[in-house]
C-alpha cells in the first residue's frame, strides 16, 4: 500500500517550551486518521506542520513523497485543507464560487458534480448566507476537495453541526476515503466521531504520543456481565454470544442481570490523558 504520510521523530521547539517530543505516526492511502487530544496537546503545530504552514525544529516529514517545508506549488494543488472556521463569502452563490476557485487546479472537480457529491445541487444558485449551518460545512468541504487533493486535513468538521447534519458528513468523509482513494487526517473532540469514522486514530498529549492503533485494538474487549445466585460477575471476551450462549446452557433461568458492555473510545482515551499530569 502507498503511504501518503510519514513522520519520524518529529520535534518542535518554540524558544525553549518543547511541545513535540519524538512523534512518529504514518497514513496510508485511504487511511482516514483521527488526531485526537485536549487543547495544547500539539494537534494544530503537527497539523500546520504537514500542511507546510509551520517549520520544524527536527526530524522526518514526508507528505505525497514531498517535505512539506520544501515543496511547491505543484505538491500543494495535491493538498486539501478545511478548517473550522472560514470567511464568509455571503453573497457568492455556492456554483460561482466554486467555479472560480477550480480554475486555479489543473485537475479539479466539475463544479456542478462536486455540487452533487456533497447534496448541494438544490442549493447552487441560493446566497451562501441564506444556507444552513450543516450546508456550509458541506460547502467548505467542497472548497477543500475541489482540486481533487490526494491528502485532506480536516479540523474539528462537524463542530456546531446538528446530528443529521453530522451524519451526512461522515457519509461524505468516508465516500472520499473509500471511493477517491483520499488519505484524510481529522481532528476532533468528538470521540463518538473518531470511533465511527476514523480506520486509525493517534491520541496526543503534552506533544507525545500516548496511542496509535485501531479504534477496535484500543478499545479492548467486550465484557459480559451478568447475576448468578445473588453474585454479580463480570468477565472480558472477544466472543460475547459465544459466552452467553454457554451461561444459558449451564444456568438457564438462574441468570439474572445479563449486559454485555463494549468499551469506547472514551473511556481509553479518558484513562490515558488522565494518567499524564497537568
Amino acid at each position: 500500500m502507498t503511504t501518503d504520510i510519514n513522520v519520524t521523530g518529529l520535534h518542535m521547539r518554540y524558544g525553549t517550551t518543547d511541545v513535540l517530543h519524538d512523534i512518529t505516526f504514518h497514513a496510508q492511502r485511504g487511511d482516514i486518521l483521527a488526531l485526537l487530544g485536549p487543547n495544547g496537546a500539539g494537534k494544530t503545530t503537527t497539523i500546520e506542520i504537514l500542511e507546510g504552514l509551520r517549520a520544524r525544529t527536527t526530524g522526518h516529514v514526508d507528505v505525497l513523497g514531498a517535505d512539506p517545508a520544501h515543496a511547491g506549488e505543484d505538491w500543494r494543488a495535491h493538498i486539501g485543507i478545511v478548517l473550522q472556521t472560514w470567511r464568509d463569502h455571503g453573497k457568492w452563490r455556492p456554483r460561482e464560487l466554486l467555479t472560480q476557485i477550480r480554475a486555479y487546479y489543473p485537475h479539479g472537480w466539475n463544479p456542478d458534480d462536486l455540487l452533487t457529491l456533497v447534496g448541494l445541487t438544490d442549493q447552487a444558485n441560493q446566497k451562501i448566507r441564506t444556507l444552513s449551518g450543516g450546508q456550509r460545512r458541506r460547502l467548505d468541504l467542497a472548497l477543500g476537495i475541489i482540486g481533487r487533493p490526494r491528502v485532506l486535513f480536516l479540523d474539528e468538521p462537524t463542530a456546531g453541526l446538528d446530528p443529521a447534519a453530522r451524519h451526512d458528513f461522515h457519509h461524505l468523509i468516508r465516500g472520499l476515503a473509500t471511493d477517491h482513494h483520499t488519505t484524510i487526517l481529522l481532528t476532533t473532540h468528538d470521540l463518538a466521531e473518531a470511533e465511527r469514522i476514523a480506520t486509525r486514530v493517534l491520541v496526543l498529549d503534552h506533544g507525545r504520543i500516548l496511542a496509535n492503533s485501531t479504534t477496535r485494538e484500543l478499545t479492548g474487549h467486550d465484557e459480559v456481565r451478568w447475576t448468578l445466585h445473588g453474585t454479580r460477575h463480570t468477565r472480558p471476551t472477544d466472543h460475547p454470544a459465544r459466552l452467553i450462549h454457554d451461561l444459558y446452557r449451564d444456568h438457564g433461568d438462574h441468570l439474572h442481570d445479563l449486559e454485555i458492555h463494549r468499551a469506547t473510545l472514551e473511556d481509553t482515551y479518558l484513562a490515558l490523558t488522565r494518567r499524564t499530569p497537568r
